[in-house]
């Protein structure tokens, strides 16, 4: 369950909330009672990308001209 806080709250104790977060909470903050934002830890990100990942699974044919009905269509949309 998330910590909410109102905006006040907030401001007056942004590091001890954000200890929180890194911590794995959750925390939302709130104005006037209705939730306006909320506070999470930054994950890993994208995936790091990973060369050759394909290699040996694409044949030549894969790098051939399209032929030319294909290709209108394609030009086409």
């Amino acid at each position: 369950m998330p910590t909410i806080v109102n905006i006040h709250e907030a401001k007056t104790h942004l590091s001890r909330l954000l200890e929180q977060v890194q911590s794995g909470e959750e925390v939302i903050i709130a104005r006037a009672g209705h939730p306006c934002a909320r506070l999470l830890p930054i994950g890993d990100g994208a995936p790091a990308r990973r060369p050759g990942r394909l290699q040996g699974q694409l044949d030549q044919a894969f790098f051939d001209p399209l032929p030319e009905a294909e290709l209108a269509a394609w030009e086409a949309g």
